[in-house]
């Protein structure tokens, strides 16, 4: 079984966003040595789940977006994405700049009393950009601990204006101050490798998903290195579709040396704890 971690489908709001745009998709693309598949470039669902077969991958995660900058879908259309696709997993995405109350709310009706399994946060990516340990998030990651919900937030890669807010401190810092919460880092706090493992080894809370990151770029082979120790029960595969095609990551990532012993882990087995689900 394989379960990706971080797809953006071609459906409903997703495709108005920034990263459907042609021009933006292939570029980011090209950046990984990688050709955008056929289903992005007919925004085709159906094309979409062909190809999953195609790779061997049977579930897909798909986290919300709130973003003045980069796009925003509705939690309500996640919701219908999961109805309508069962193979899909949604997690509720919050704008980092609405007030707690507003975040709550939507937690509320969408997670807690709704299908979707999680929270995702982009702070950086805000209109107003935030570091990941902004006073100001932390009634959000005190409600999400108290109910037992995990949050995936976007601490890496393209995550705010400079590189700043995707230094590892941020994040660690809300992983030690709140020690309950179950964090997913999403782009695994790329491109300070050495340094986002440092503090996953002494934040056992965290769990690292680069995603796109891990394909044909400089440092990544160390996420592999970790694989054997500390990131065992902690390394989550995705690919970060549409930018990366599913079937040559999941080739890529059979032979990057990740621990063969622990691959149904990073697979599928590590995603599935985190979101409660019974594979």
């Amino acid at each position: 079984m394989i379960i990706d971690c971080r797809v953006r489908p071609p459906m409903k709001s997703y495709v108005n966003m920034n990263l459907y745009r042609e021009c933006v998709t292939q570029s980011w693309a090209d950046n990984f040595c990688m050709k955008i598949p056929p289903s992005v470039v007919k925004r085709d669902p159906k094309l979409m789940f062909e190809e999953m077969d195609e790779a061997g991958i049977d579930m897909a995660v798909t986290t919300g977006r709130q973003s003045r900058i980069h796009g925003s879908i509705p939690n309500s259309e996640i919701v219908e994405i999961v109805k309508q696709y069962p193979r899909m997993i949604g997690i509720a995405g919050l704008d980092a700049n609405w007030p707690t109350s507003r975040a709550v709310d939507e937690i509320d009706e969408f997670v807690i009393n709704g299908p979707l399994k999680g929270v995702g946060l982009e702070p950086g990516a805000a209109e107003f950009p935030m570091h990941t340990d902004d006073p100001r998030l932390y009634p959000v990651y005190q409600y999400c601990s108290d109910h037992d919900l995990p949050v995936f937030i976007m601490a890496g890669g393209g995550q705010g204006p400079d590189l700043t807010y995707s230094m590892p401190d941020h994040i660690g810092r809300v992983c030690r101050d709140f020690p309950k919460l179950t964090v997913v880092n999403t782009h695994g706090g790329y491109p300070w490798v050495p340094q986002i493992l440092f503090q996953a080894m002494m934040c056992p809370n965290m769990y690292i998903a680069p995603d796109m990151y891990t394909y044909n770029m400089p440092g990544a082979e160390q996420y592999a290195v970790a694989s054997h120790g500390i990131l065992r029960e902690r390394f989550i595969f995705g690919t970060g579709y549409p930018f990366i095609p599913f079937k040559p990551a999941v080739e890529l990532f059979k032979k990057m040396g990740f621990a063969e012993e622990y691959m149904d882990n990073f697979l599928y087995k590590n995603i599935a704890r985190v979101l409660k689900l019974d594979v």
